[in-house]
C-alpha cells in the first residue's frame, strides 16, 4: 500500500509540473516587493543551487542549517562549510556553518550569512550622476540550530536567527525562526520534507533619511520577513555500489511571489565525483537550468569536498557559487 501511495504522489507532482503556468497563475507579481531582508532568499551553497534549490528533502551536509534544520541530524560527522556566491552587480554573498554531533540523534550547529558590496555614490534629483557622498549596504544573519531524530524515520529541527540590515544611516533588525521536518517512507529510500523559513514578526527601519521635498524622515513602514514554505519529495531511482542517482521535486510557496516548482538531480560516482542539474518552473528570472559539479576526497583523518555551480538569471546575469567543506 505504501508503494502505491508513493507512486501516486510522484505522478501527481510530475503532472502538476507539466501544467506549468496553468497550475501557478501569474498572481505572484502582486505580492512582489512587500518583504524585507531579501538577502535571506539567496541560496547559500552550490550543491543546492545546481539542483534548482530542490534540496530540503536531500539536505545532509552543513548547508542543512540553511535549507532544512531537520536534515542536520543526518550528517554522519562534524562538518565545517564555507560557501561564496558571486552575485549580480559585484555583490558578494558568503555563508559559513559548523555542525557538531552531540550524539547519533542530536546535533547542534551555528551558521552565518553576510552580503556585502562596495560603497555606492549617492544620487539625488539635483545630482542624478552623484553628489560625491557614498553610502554602504550590509546584511548579516547569524543562526543557532538544534536537530533531533525522534525515530529512525522521523526527525525535526529548529533554527533561531538574528538578522541585521544596514543601508546608509538606516538599520533594521529582527529575530526569525526556521522549522523543518524529515520523514522516511521506507520505500526506495524515499523521503518527504517540509520547511517553514524566516518566520517572525514585522520590522521597520530605524534612523533618519533626507528625502527631496520632504526634509528629514524618521518614520517608516513596517515590513514582513520573506517567509517561505517548502514541501519536497526525494528518491534514489538508481543506486549501486559505485553509482547513485538522486532526484527531487519541491513545491515552494513564498509570501512575496508566486508559487513555483523546483526539480533537481544529482549523480554520484563512488561518492567522489558529482554531477548536478536543476530547473525551476514559474520563476520569471530563472528560465534556464542550473548546473554544477562536486569532488570529495579523503585527506588524512578528514574528508574534503569542493563544489561549484552556475545559475543563469536571464538579463540579470549569471551567479557563480563555490564551496569548501571539511568533514571531521
Amino acid at each position: 500500500m505504501k508503494r502505491v501511495v508513493v507512486i501516486i504522489e510522484i505522478i501527481i507532482l510530475i503532472s502538476t509540473a507539466s501544467q506549468g503556468q496553468r497550475l501557478f497563475p501569474g498572481l505572484g507579481a502582486q505580492r512582489a516587493g512587500i518583504t524585507s531582508f531579501s538577502f535571506l532568499k539567496i541560496g547559500v551553497n552550490p550543491r543546492a543551487a545546481a539542483m534548482g534549490e530542490s534540496f530540503i528533502a536531500i539536505a545532509d551536509d552543513a548547508s542543512s542549517l540553511y535549507w532544512n534544520p531537520a536534515g542536520s541530524v543526518r550528517v554522519k560527522t562534524n562538518e565545517l562549510l564555507f560557501a561564496h556566491t558571486l552575485w549580480f552587480a559585484d555583490i558578494q554573498h558568503s555563508f559559513g556553518a559548523y555542525l557538531h554531533k552531540l550524539s547519533e540523534s542530536d546535533v547542534i550547529g551555528v551558521s552565518a550569512i553576510a552580503l556585502t558590496m562596495a560603497d555606492m555614490e549617492q544620487t539625488t534629483v539635483i545630482h542624478p550622476t552623484g553628489n560625491g557622498l557614498f553610502v554602504s549596504y550590509r546584511d548579516l544573519a547569524v543562526g543557532l540550530t538544534y536537530s533531533r531524530a525522534m525515530t529512525d524515520q522521523f526527525s525535526f529541527g529548529i533554527t533561531g536567527k538574528y538578522v541585521h540590515e544596514t543601508l546608509a544611516e538606516l538599520t533594521m533588525q529582527t529575530f526569525l525562526i526556521d522549522l523543518g521536518a524529515y520523514y522516511y517512507t521506507g520505500y526506495a529510500n524515499s523521503r518527504f520534507a517540509f520547511v517553514l523559513t524566516n518566520f517572525g514578526g514585522t520590522s521597520k527601519p530605524r534612523g533618519s533619511a533626507e528625502v527631496y521635498g520632504r526634509g528629514t524622515v524618521s518614520s517608516f513602514q513596517e515590513f514582513s520577513p520573506p517567509t517561505l514554505f517548502r514541501l519536497s519529495l526525494a528518491i534514489e531511482p538508481w543506486q549501486t555500489d559505485q553509482h547513485r542517482l538522486t532526484t527531487s521535486l519541491q513545491l515552494n510557496h513564498p509570501n512575496d511571489n508566486a508559487e513555483n516548482l523546483a526539480i533537481g538531480s544529482e549523480y554520484a560516482w563512488r561518492e567522489m565525483l558529482y554531477l548536478r542539474m536543476g530547473y525551476k518552473i514559474n520563476v520569471e528570472e530563472q528560465r534556464l537550468p542550473s548546473f554544477g559539479i562536486g569532488l570529495q576526497v579523503p585527506i588524512t583523518l578528514s574528508v574534503v569536498a569542493f563544489d561549484y555551480s552556475v545559475s543563469p538569471y536571464g538579463v540579470l546575469g549569471t551567479a557563480h557559487r563555490f564551496s569548501l567543506a571539511v568533514r571531521l
